[in-house]
């Protein structure tokens, strides 16, 4: 009895210590915002992940993003309501000129854009190059009332 207990105890460890890392915590509805005014936002990009993947901000606020991309690969950073990413997922633009919440990434390559966040609620961003929003390469804004 005693020697089965030992693997299943070392396999019930392991997968703590495995998953302790791996764990998500929402911001809470008291959680330091930035804003109101101009702000400044550093996104990295590493192994198709963005970083910070959650923001709060206020509403009236403008952030500057500046996004570093750290792959060997070409991203985007695409922000916006669902209407925005409905259009990016089903559309065929191989880059983004630098429009507000939209900008195309080289690999080693530093962009920056702005957005107002202009309303409550929740924005999402993504790079919908193939495949890399479903591998998890997205990130939400989360907008408090002023």
């Amino acid at each position: 009895m005693i020697a089965l207990a030992r693997p299943l105890l070392a396999a019930s460890l392991g997968a703590a210590v495995m998953f302790a890392g791996y764990r998500y915590e929402a911001p809470s509805a008291g959680a330091d915002a930035l804003g109101p005014g101009a702000v400044t936002v550093e996104i990295g990009i590493h192994h198709s992940r963005f970083d910070p993947d959650e923001l709060v901000v206020r509403e009236g606020t403008l952030v500057r993003f500046v996004i570093r991309n750290d792959d060997p690969i070409r991203h985007e950073f695409v922000l916006g309501p669902p209407e925005v990413h409905a259009r990016h997922a089903a559309g065929t633009e191989a880059l983004h000129p630098p429009v507000p919440g939209e900008v195309s990434l080289d690999p080693g390559e530093t962009a920056e854009t702005i957005y107002v966040f202009n309303a409550p609620g929740d924005l999402e961003y993504m790079c919908h190059l193939p495949g890399h929003a479903q591998y998890g390469m997205r990130g939400t804004v989360h907008v408090q009332a002023a």
